[in-house]
């Protein structure tokens, strides 16, 4: 696959996306592993990860507001800001060994990172709508990089200050995220007209109408709960149950994150060719995969081939429904139907996350990944009933 015809912004953007993505890869990373060691109880070694994840849910709507009324690139720089002084925050906190601010530094982090879940509608945005799934698929292919500098470079980092593992770590995070304010001074969106603020358009109940945007909220949901649920119980179970070592769960997580975004080479292209729908059927393959390999093999290879398949599943339903949405809204209401999107999957996510340490300790790492059957059989029912609900429209 090819960018040839992408526009700057999206070349921007793309960058921009490795080092802004780090905040998320990081704490997926190490949030577990770090929780394990500072918190009261086991238990609760997996809530750094869910509050960034919280973070991420209480940012979304925020976030569109800012961008509906300061524009994309004000939104952008300003969250990058903001995720700097996080990563310090949880330096300083890893310094002390104080969990529940280290905590709060997650939070912050996941709130700063709802606005980088727009970095994908703004690159969108900037090309002509035929152009849009290539476009998307250009910034999430960026995490193909940013799943390997942020880990790397906080792993090498994590001895700058020796007296407190990984407060080096989170030096280097703050200097990583802080990276795209200076990328987007050259970004160029145009500047939201008041007309186009949130109070305008259509409601999101009207919105619903709309069976291409159920399915596109639905699928985006699904698909992102499912991943960080599998995704944050993963290093706790590899590292903590099964003694696997910390570099080979940071290893897991890091192809993990490839299988998440090296699928976005092509995969702009065979939904043009092939529709949504399709796409998002192959997703739904690859996640049986990732739930029937963890039942029979728990080594390192096992760990390996179930995480890039759930990564390779969430790849191809996640941008057909990013590609889909963008498609049943006018420009009126693009903010208020993204802010839905994005508070239905983060919400989800938070419930996701926060569940997953005690679900891992209560049970097993076979039975969380069954857990997650329901919900593929959700989206199975919602793609049919979508479709044959286009079909009586045509």
């Amino acid at each position: 696959m090819s960018f040839p015809k992408l526009s700057k912004n999206v070349w921007l953007l793309s960058i921009a996306h490795i080092f802004s993505f780090a905040s998320a890869s990081v704490t997926f990373f190490l949030g577990g592993i770090i929780g394990a060691q500072l918190a009261p109880s086991l238990s609760w070694a997996t809530m750094p990860v869910a509050a960034m994840v919280v973070g991420t849910a209480l940012g979304t709507v925020p976030a569109a507001m800012v961008m509906s009324k300061k524009g994309r690139r004000f939104g952008f720089i300003g969250a990058s800001i903001v995720a700097s002084g996080s990563a310090l925050v949880g330096a300083f906190a890893l310094w002390h060994s104080h969990f529940w601010l280290y905590g709060l530094s997650c939070l912050t982090l996941g709130m700063s990172y709802a606005f980088v879940q727009h970095y994908r509608f703004a690159a969108a945005e900037s090309v002509p709508i035929e152009l849009a799934p290539k476009a998307i698929s250009a910034i999430l292919l960026s995490g193909v990089a940013g799943a390997f500098v942020g880990p790397n470079v906080v792993e090498y980092a994590q001895n700058w200050i020796p007296q407190r593992a990984f407060v080096g770590s989170y030096l280097a995070l703050a200097i990583m995220v802080a990276i795209p304010a200076v990328i987007l001074l050259w970004l160029k969106t145009p500047q939201p007209k008041q007309k186009n603020v949130l109070g305008q358009g259509r409601s999101i109940k009207q919105l619903t109408h709309n069976p291409d945007f159920i399915l596109a909220v639905v699928a985006a949901t699904a698909s992102y709960a499912l991943m960080v649920f599998i995704m944050t119980a993963s290093p706790v179970s590899m590292h903590l149950m099964d003694g696997h070592s910390i570099s080979h769960a940071g290893m897991v997580i890091q192809w993990h994150i490839v299988g998440m975004f090296l699928p976005s080479l092509f995969i702009g292209s065979l939904i043009t060719y092939y529709g949504h729908r399709t796409m998002m059927l192959i997703g739904i393959g690859a996640l049986i995969v990732c739930i029937s390999v963890s039942q029979v093999n728990q080594s390192v290879a096992g760990y390996w081939l179930s995480l890039v398949s759930l990564g390779i599943g969430w790849n191809f339903i996640f941008v057909s429904s990013t590609s889909l949405i963008i498609t049943t809204y006018q420009e009126a209401e693009k903010y208020r139907a993204q802010g839905f999107n994005e508070l239905m999957v983060f919400g989800a996510q938070a419930i996701a996350s926060l569940s997953a340490g005690w679900l891992l300790l209560a049970t097993s790492w076979q039975t969380i990944n069954l857990m997650g059957l329901p919900l593929l059989g959700l989206l199975l029912m919602v793609i049919w009933w979508s479709y044959k609900k286009l079909k009586q429209q045509y």
